[in-house]
């Protein structure tokens, strides 16, 4: 058979991994991929398409046996999908399907779990005008360096309610802000005064290309009394730009952590509010530089699939296929660390609360900001490289556990010290950044700023989602692995 991409992303439910590509023979960049079965005819008509489907959910859906038996394969692929999904329900079904999609194109797939899509480079929030309101407003959360947006003069903390003239509301924005037919936007923006909206008469004009973000945002090194606290903003589990098969972006990480070890880091703050999630690779990398006391020998997490591909991939694999051990790294500080601080809002997912959850059993994690999205299961990128079928989908194949066996997270993780980010930012890096400044208090008992985080004024906006939950469908979790269907 020939082999298909598979990926895996986190999920609120579960941990669901970030499905970032997946190629199963030890492709390097992700954590595990599946082959899947292809396809011998030439067309994309629906019946042969939903029978592709139907015939890798049967073999890797972490919910298989809750497929219905008999389900109408003349639908069109997207109906088809999701017509065969444990479709998750509060009151009926708690522990169903909140994350598996499909999408028409396997390549715009892979190629955003790598980073690259087409953007004007920012992200943003959104808000509701004031409470009751039916006006939006779209707040940047931050601007990737080098991007249209950056060169646009756009910031964080900047405020949009306008997008090429128009106003933005409840029934507007989802096709004036995530129209991926549109290219050239010219953002109006407003300014805060006393918690309120004004609107101004500045404009930024934007046109939006095919990007490649680098997700080591930013390091810094602070010295508080006789701390040396080491702090990175990481915004997404990426180990290298799409199509390369290298390992460029976990390299980054490891410099960093390197010229911490050098300046005798001694606490670390890991700032991950944005980061949804990615190549489980790369987070194992991350936690190896992290880890007090671990190395190859010792369990990051495990995974468990359904028990029917479980047998065929232990027979094939061994059962070493289902367990992430941590690296041996030269570059780890976890011989200075007694704990560790990790930066989290409802936009912190899967790969990154593995972080959280895999680092658990060795050290001490606490976390500041708000409660984390909650994915604790994993998904795989399943493509047809035999160029029969364009589709790619990104179904739940696996739940994840710490060393512990701890996988108690599906519905967030609670910040051991609370606090939301003010409607007024600063930027990230700045000891006045609500959460960073916090965690500078935590560690040294002063605020680096002299003024504390915590009686910062709330957001009081009733808050609508971001372009990262929107992007990510909530969170990803990737592993990489080259599989043959059995």
């Amino acid at each position: 058979m020939k082999n298909s991409i598979l990926n895996v992303w986190g999920v609120k439910q579960g941990v669901l991994l970030i499905g970032l590509l997946v190629a199963v023979a030890g492709c390097k960049k992700a954590d595990d991929a599946v082959t899947p079965q292809s396809t011998t005819t030439s067309t994309n008509d629906n019946q042969t398409v939903d029978a592709w489907i139907l015939d890798n959910m049967q073999t890797y859906y972490y919910w298989n046996d809750k497929i219905p038996a008999n389900p109408d394969k003349t639908l069109a692929p997207s109906d088809f999908f999701n017509s065969i999904l444990n479709t998750y329900n509060a009151t009926t079904n708690p522990e169903g399907d909140r994350f598996s999609w499909i999408e028409e194109s396997a390549t715009d797939l892979t190629s955003s779990l790598s980073g690259e899509s087409k953007t004007t480079g920012m992200e943003f929030a959104l808000y509701l005008r004031a409470s009751g309101s039916t006006d939006v407003i779209a707040q940047v959360l931050y601007v990737l360096p080098n991007s249209p947006a950056a060169s646009a003069g756009l910031k964080r903390g900047d405020i949009i309610t306008k997008v090429n003239g128009q106003g933005v509301t409840t029934t507007n924005y989802q096709s004036l802000l995530f129209d991926d037919s549109v290219t050239n936007y010219t953002f109006g923006l407003a300014t805060v005064s006393n918690q309120s909206i004004v609107d101004s008469n500045v404009t930024k004009t934007v046109t939006a290309t095919v990007f490649q973000a680098n997700p080591v945002y930013l390091d810094s090194i602070y010295t508080v009394g006789s701390k040396k606290i080491g702090y990175l903003v990481y915004n997404q589990f990426v180990p290298a730009p799409n199509g390369s098969n290298g390992s460029e972006y976990d390299n980054q990480v490891d410099a960093v952590f390197a010229q911490f070890k050098a300046a005798g880091v001694n606490e670390l703050v890991l700032d991950l509010r944005y980061n949804p999630g990615g190549y489980t690779s790369s987070s194992a990398n991350l936690a190896s530089l992290i880890g007090k006391g671990v190395d190859d020998s010792k369990l990051y997490f495990r995974e468990n699939w359904n028990s029917t591909i479980t047998p065929a991939l232990q027979k094939q694999y061994g059962s070493d296929f289902f367990l992430q051990k941590f690296s041996t790294k030269a570059q780890n500080i976890g011989g200075n660390l007694n704990r560790l601080y990790v930066l989290t809002t409802d936009r912190t997912a899967s790969a990154s609360e593995l972080i959280i959850n895999g680092l658990r059993p060795y050290m001490t994690v606490n976390t500041i900001g708000t409660t984390t999205y909650g994915k604790n299961v994993g998904s795989i990128t399943i493509t047809d490289d035999t160029g029969k079928i364009n589709w790619g989908m990104q179904p739940i194949v696996f739940r994840s556990y710490n060393s512990l066996g701890q996988s108690d997270y599906s519905a967030g993780f609670t910040p051991t010290v609370e606090v939301e980010e003010p409607i007024t930012l600063y930027p990230l890096g700045d000891v006045r950044d609500a959460l960073l400044n916090e965690a500078l208090y935590q560690i040294a008992g002063t605020a680096a700023s002299g003024r504390h985080s915590a009686t910062a004024v709330r957001n009081p906006l009733p808050e609508l989602g971001s372009s990262i939950q929107q992007k990510m469908r909530g969170g990803l979790m990737v592993k990489n692995i080259k599989i043959s269907h059995p």
